[in-house]
């Protein structure tokens, strides 16, 4: 989740300077900055999953995947991210250090805090990436993973995948499975599990 600061208002060559000196992160939108704040646990596990699955499988490739701390930049919306995970096979992406520009798959794990953003403006804003080809949503609590894609007449269409199902990511020929996905994120379980361990 995002906490709007009470800063005063910069341009984006502003932001990037000011973000290098801070201990937390921040994400940019149109002047403002927003601190980023915690997670649970369950979202830090499907993040690694995901990262994990597509690090593995594109090792080798030109394609670069990041996790969580990596900036991506719209400069169409005047905004700065950090998706979950984000992958870039764009050669221009290795020229800016601090941020990618041009992604070609971008994902959000959704909590009660952010997933209207998630669905809303950020996806709005990322749509306004003309590398962007596929944007996926990885809810937890409803155990699915939504991915939209573009499609040839740049419209965006969404596919859903639930447990048992293989999340396509046709961008980078790549099915994976929603359970490998999804593995360990069962909060209910997981309290569950240590109640019945307590010692009595």
């Amino acid at each position: 989740m995002a906490i709007p600061q009470a800063e005063k208002p910069f341009d984006a060559a502003a932001y990037l300077a000011w973000e290098e000196t801070q201990a937390e992160r921040h994400e940019y939108l149109a002047g403002e900055v927003f601190a980023m704040v915690g997670v649970r646990q369950s979202h830090n596990v499907a993040t690694g999953n995901l990262y994990a699955s597509l690090r593995r499988a594109l090792k080798g490739s030109p394609c670069r995947v990041f996790i969580e701390s990596v900036k991506a930049r719209v400069e169409a919306a005047d905004c700065f991210f950090y998706p979950d995970v984000l992958v870039t096979c764009d050669p221009r992406d290795r020229l800016t250090p601090n941020y990618v520009s041009h992604p070609l798959l971008l994902a959000e794990v959704l909590s009660e805090n952010t997933a209207a953003f998630d669905r809303g403006g950020k996806f709005a804003a990322y749509r306004k990436l003309a590398s962007l080809q596929e944007y996926a949503l990885i809810d937890i609590a409803a155990r699915r993973v939504e991915v939209f894609r573009r499609d040839a007449d740049n419209h965006w269409v969404l596919h859903e995948h639930a447990p048992g199902d293989c999340v396509e990511f046709a961008s980078l020929a790549l099915q994976l499975p929603v359970d490998e996905l999804l593995e360990d994120t069962d909060e209910v379980a997981d309290a569950a599990a240590s109640a019945a361990a307590a010692p009595r």
